[in-house]
Order: structure tokens, then sequence, then C-alpha cells
């Protein structure tokens, strides 16, 4: 195994490396002209996609809280983690539904650039339709990777909601069982002795709707699946 150079700690050969240094700086500080800095500040864009605050200063605040209210009424979070989840996918959603009009205003810019001088006009033009493109491919790859985002927020959203449904159903179906048999011995019945926090109207109220739906499948099984009559009472 080959032995892992030293590096030098000679006094010169520091000063050479920080002396190189500096001059490779020289080379990459960006534009140094006021005319370059004013075109680069142009040709800036602030999109926001990757932000921590959702909303930027220039958008309609009042929106973005009906933008995410209407998310909170469709999936009605009632745990701490389904509120962080639905809370994400609305951001998520207001990023991705922002990146249409950066593309707009991205194409009108390159198509009309800012310049008072027709001398440079061709010049800034071609600037700023590369800038476009590129600024473009950032944006697709932004928008890709938030629609991935959403769809994976979304997916554990309802993961965890189907969840807590099937769990409270199974507890409904074994407070209500509970209840009836307290029904029948007369006596009566509370569900908070057995750990269950539903009120006893809301019980009550699931007890009545399975045995209606035990009966509706009770008159089905005799509607639509009659029992096949014998050869001998045919005859």
């Amino acid at each position: 195994m080959p032995d892992t150079p030293i590096p030098s700690t000679d006094p010169r050969s520091t000063r050479r490396r920080a002396a190189i240094n500096r001059a490779n700086a020289q080379h990459s500080t960006g534009p140094r002209t006021p005319e370059g800095k004013a075109r680069s500040s142009r040709n800036a864009l602030c999109h926001g996609l990757s932000s921590r605050t959702a909303v930027l200063a220039s958008e309609d605040l009042a929106a973005y809280q009906r933008h995410c209210r209407q998310f909170f009424e469709e999936y009605r979070p009632a745990t701490p983690t389904e509120i962080q989840l639905t809370q994400e996918l609305a951001d998520t959603a207001w990023r991705l539904n922002r990146i249409p009009s950066l593309e707009a205003n991205l194409l009108h810019r390159a198509a009309n650039p800012a310049s008072e001088q027709a001398a440079a006009v061709d010049q800034e033009m071609a600037f700023d339709i590369v800038d476009a493109h590129r600024t473009l491919a950032m944006l697709g790859l932004h928008g890709q990777r938030l629609s991935r985002q959403f769809q994976k927020t979304l997916d554990k959203l309802r993961e965890i909601q189907a969840d807590r449904n099937q769990r409270r159903e199974r507890d409904l179906k074994n407070a209500a069982a509970l209840l009836e048999l307290h029904k029948h011995k007369g006596i009566p019945y509370d569900p908070a002795q057995d750990g269950f926090d539903f009120s006893k109207d809301e019980l009550e109220t699931f007890a009545q709707r399975l045995v209606r739906f035990q009966q509706s499948r009770a008159i089905e099984y005799l509607r639509f699946y009659p029992p096949a009559k014998s050869f001998g009472a045919a005859a």
C-alpha cells in the first residue's frame, strides 16, 4: 500500500499556495463591471422552491391561507402527525403551482429584454435566452422533485388515516357488541369502563346502524340468493 504523502510545512510553499489561491479567486468572483452586475441582477430568479417558507413576500398571503384551508377541509387531520403531513402537502402543492407562472415570466423576460441601449439589444437577448433555457431546466428538476414529495406525503397521510379509521371501526364494533350485551342483561353500559372514548349517543347510533346492516344483508340473501328447490319438491 503506497504511503500517504505528508503535506509540506515549508513557509515558502504555504505562501506560494496562498498567492495562487488569491489569483484564482480573481477569476471566480462573478460580474465585476456595473453593466455585468446589472445584467446579472435582472436575470436572477427568486423561485423560493427550496426555501423553508412556502409563501413568498411577493405572493398573496390570504390566497395561501385559503389554499391551506382547502387541504385541511379535505383531509380533516385528527392527530399532530396528520396535521404535519397535511401542512406539508399544502405547502408542496403551493410551490408546485408556482412553477407555471415562473416559467411564463421567465419566457416573457427572455423575449423582452430590459435594455435601453439599442446597440446592446442583440447581445442582451442572446444572454437572456441562454439563461432562460438553463433556468427552465432547473425549474423542471424542481417540479419533478416536488411532485415526488407530494405523492410520498399523500401516500403516507392516507396510510396513517386508513390505519386510524380501521382501528376506530374495530373499537366501535367491539364497544357496540358490549353495549348489546349489557342491554340483554338489563344493565347500563359506560364505554369508558372498557377504555373507549366514544359517547353513549355515538355508540348507540353505530349499534343501530349495525343492526340495520344485518337486517339488510338477510333480506338481500333471501331476495337475490333464494335456496335451490329440491328435485322431489319440484316434481
